[in-house]
């Protein structure tokens, strides 16, 4: 299994290593034809790192502790899907899994660009296979994923109980997808800097990838809070972690970049700045992945001590600093064809924020490597803790989510005072009562942040909704139309743009979230006797009994507790610890009671002997909210990437009703 697997591997690389050269000789104007070979040579790459993902995952399934990745990180007792999810608990595995989807976007994009785009295809070909050159030596000959072990044993130590979670399965490979995708854009940015095609067409054939990897790197990122906050037993989502923060800095990046690519395409500004973006963006997912497999940083969701950190800085700084040499090359040709003529204007408001997102992106890179730097200087660590990104990132973000509502309503070019208050008035006017409403009924004074945060997030929502309906009423009057008619038919002839609204108001539902589960969650600490009751924020939690169980893998102990409100229950939550037998390992299995204004949080943190128990009690309002935003935007991205005679044919579903009942009533 090992030769079969480290001898695929070699194959690729050499494969790889092919494409690359015939790609970039196809250049030549006597060798045109050498482009179609490098385009079989990058399905060849994909191919065979296809066949090193099967090979792997068939000695995971079927217990073949001969291999190192499989003896310590499966058990013959371990769950099928966690078998398979123990591929990327290994750092050689996830390493092959980065290589294996970027084989598969690389295919993918030489099969979409088969008929087009063919004079930036060869250098594309050449940066994807380079970067694949790049990870399959590493797995060749440094870390391998079939690594044999001298001795075999006869069974496997297991997966961590901490990744024995149903989202162990699909946060990694999300973020994964996410990472790796971003290099697409970046390949095709160097093949517009080296071939000098700097037209809108290098933007036209990365827009679609663009958003895509922002989606799949966003949910990702949303789906490994959910997983903090149902595993780790602190009452919380998110730590400002250094393996967090390398997922939220690209993301940060590629956000800016989605929105300044457009000023861009409209007027034929910012292109100097589009590229450092997308070189940024890509050099962010390379640090992010260096952060994880380095050993430098000390995080629950990092690889142990390694070998691959300085492999990675410099690949890094290759990546840099040829970037760097070619958009210095191309100044020239990358001037802007014209100038801002206002502050006031969508350009303008794209261009703050720009300098928002990535002076944030900027902000938590120092925060996540100046322990490091104070370590190699010092000798001393100096930690970063949580109050510093808040202090950062909180104003930061408030102005963010302003301009999320501005943007879309502000005209291009040059905008007047009366079409500003035209636009802007009610949206401010209702903001202004959700904030004096907060003040009146809630604990807004406590933290009238927060409140700021509802006030910014109420504008957005009628900003955006307002565009929503002046479009829907025009559409229905002029049309003729039901106005879920004239909904989709708005949405499926600009999807971008509608897409993106929706968009935005899931950025306005994350920071409502965000600021509610913050600023107004409540916490107690207890020990119980069987009857006795503690409570938190109005809620009773009644102890009314304990069980121990046990399997083959674990211990259990579970508590049932009755939770009243106002003297009524309202149900019953099940905390429990399970106690694994293999590695002698804890995992906490937190009782949760999600609702759309707060989730009641439980964790059993001890059971002793003469049956007293130690609970820990969050009340957290609106996370929900945090966790519905994410399906808002999920659905705002596909509209705005959804293929058009997908959504046409949506359209005439919905409009068909309205045009039968109008046919039978003339």
């Amino acid at each position: 299994m090992s030769l079969l697997g480290r001898s695929i591997l070699i194959l690729a690389l050499a494969c790889a290593i092919y494409a690359l050269v015939v790609a970039l000789s196809s250049r030549s104007a006597h060798r045109r034809r050498n482009l179609a070979s490098a385009e079989r040579g990058a399905y060849g790459f994909f191919a065979l790192i296809s066949a090193a993902m099967g090979v792997m995952w068939f000695a995971l399934t079927t217990d073949h502790f001969e291999l190192r990745n499989v003896a310590e990180y499966t058990s013959s007792t371990l769950g099928f899907q966690f078998k398979l999810s123990a591929l990327w608990a290994s750092q050689a595995g996830s390493l092959l899994l980065w290589a294996w989807i970027l084989s598969a976007f690389s295919a993918l994009v030489v099969w979409q660009n088969r008929d087009k785009h063919r004079e930036l295809m060869p250098v594309v070909i050449a940066v994807l296979m380079a970067i694949g050159i790049f990870f399959t030596i590493l797995l060749s000959f440094v870390t391998s994923p079939f690594e044999a072990l001298a001795l075999v044993p006869e069974e496997g130590r297991g997966l961590n109980p901490l990744l024995q979670n149903p989202y162990m399965v699909s946060h990694p490979p999300l973020l994964y997808l996410g990472y790796v995708g971003l290099a697409i854009p970046f390949a095709f940015a160097i093949a517009a800097l080296v071939t000098g095609r700097l037209d809108a067409s290098w933007i036209t054939a990365i827009r679609k990838w663009t958003v895509v990897a922002w989606l799949f790197l966003g949910v990702g990122i949303l789906l490994g809070s959910r997983w903090a906050y149902e595993e780790l037993g602190w009452g919380g989502y998110w730590a400002w972690d250094p393996v967090e923060n390398a997922a939220f800095m690209p993301w940060l990046v590629a956000t800016a970049f989605i929105h300044s690519v457009m000023v861009q395409e409209r007027r034929g500004m910012l292109r100097v700045w589009n590229m450092i973006l997308v070189v940024l963006t890509f050099s962010l997912a390379l640090f992010g992945t260096f952060l994880t497999r380095s050993g430098v940083v000390a995080s629950v969701h990092a690889f142990g001590e390694s070998t691959l950190g300085p492999w990675f800085l410099a690949f890094i700084a290759v990546v840099l600093t040829v970037s760097a040499a070619l958009i210095v090359y191309r100044l020239p040709m990358l001037r802007s064809r014209h100038s801002l003529e206002s502050y006031v204007s969508r350009e303008g408001i794209f261009l703050f924020n720009n300098l928002l997102l990535v002076g944030l992106a900027f902000a938590v890179f120092w925060g996540t490597v100046f322990p490091i730097l104070s370590e190699a200087a010092r000798g001393t660590r100096i930690t970063v803790g949580q109050g510093y990104y808040d202090q950062v990132a909180v104003p930061i973000g408030l102005a963010i989510l302003v301009l999320t509502g501005v943007g879309p309503l502000i005209p291009w070019r040059k905008a007047s005072l009366r079409q500003l208050w035209g636009k802007f008035w009610w949206p401010i006017a209702i903001a202004i009562v959700v904030g004096f409403g907060l003040l009146a009924f809630t604990d807004a004074w406590d933290s009238p942040l927060a409140a700021g945060v509802f006030m910014a997030a109420a504008f957005v929502v009628c900003s955006v909704g307002g565009e929503f309906w002046r479009g829907m009423k025009v559409r229905h009057a002029l049309g003729g139309i039901s106005w879920p008619g004239a909904l989709a038919s708005i949405v499926s002839r600009n999807r971008r743009r509608y897409g993106g609204y929706i968009v935005h108001i899931g950025v306005a539902v994350l920071f409502v979230g965000l600021a509610g589960s913050s600023a107004f969650a409540s916490q107690g600490d207890f020990s119980l006797q069987r009857g006795e009751i503690g409570e938190v924020d109005g809620y009773q939690f009644r102890y009314e009994e304990a069980s121990r169980g046990a399997d083959e893998h674990a211990g259990t102990v579970s508590v049932k507790l009755g939770v009243f409100k106002d003297g009524d229950r309202i149900g019953t939550m099940d905390p429990s610890v399970r106690f694994f037998f293999a590695d002698e390992q804890r995992s906490t299995e937190v009782a949760v009671d999600s609702g759309p204004t707060r989730d009641l949080y439980i964790v059993l943190a001890g059971l002793t002997e003469d049956g007293t128990a130690r609970f820990s009690v969050f009340v957290n309002p609106l996370v929900s909210w945090i966790w519905t935003s994410c399906l808002l935007i999920v659905i705002g991205g596909l509209i705005g990437i959804w293929p058009s005679g997908v959504m046409r044919r949506v359209t005439q579903s919905v409009r068909a009703p309205a045009d039968d009942k109008a046919a039978a009533n003339p």
